[in-house]
């Protein structure tokens, strides 16, 4: 590995766009979907990337999931349309701190 040895010498690291979440985050703290991304890495690890992408795609969902959140984003405009549904036949009133019309605070 003296490709890798030369990128920790030179202090570059060609490697990063690989793996995201396992770069260093600031105040060290791991990042919200590392755990995500540690799994499918350790699923995939030395499977080869045609294996990898039939045996891990439950990993790798769960790790996209975490990174774009297109199921939550999918769920909310669900919710918020029913909302709205109800609001228009009159069986549902939002608060007023949800409308604007709460008092001012002190």
């Amino acid at each position: 590995m003296p490709f890798l040895g030369l990128q920790k010498q030179l202090g570059i690291d060609v490697d990063s766009w690989l793996l995201r979440q396992s770069m260093p985050q600031p105040h060290s703290q791991a990042s919200a979907c590392h755990a995500f991304e540690r799994e499918w890495v350790e699923c995939g690890h030395g499977l080869g990337q045609t294996r990898a992408r039939r045996e891990c795609q439950l990993e790798y969902e769960d790790f996209m999931e975490c990174m774009k959140r297109t199921k939550l984003a999918k769920r909310l405009r669900t919710i918020l349309e029913q909302r709205d549904k109800m609001i228009k036949e009159g069986k549902y009133t939002p608060p007023d701190y949800h409308m604007g019309k709460e008092e001012p605070r002190p």
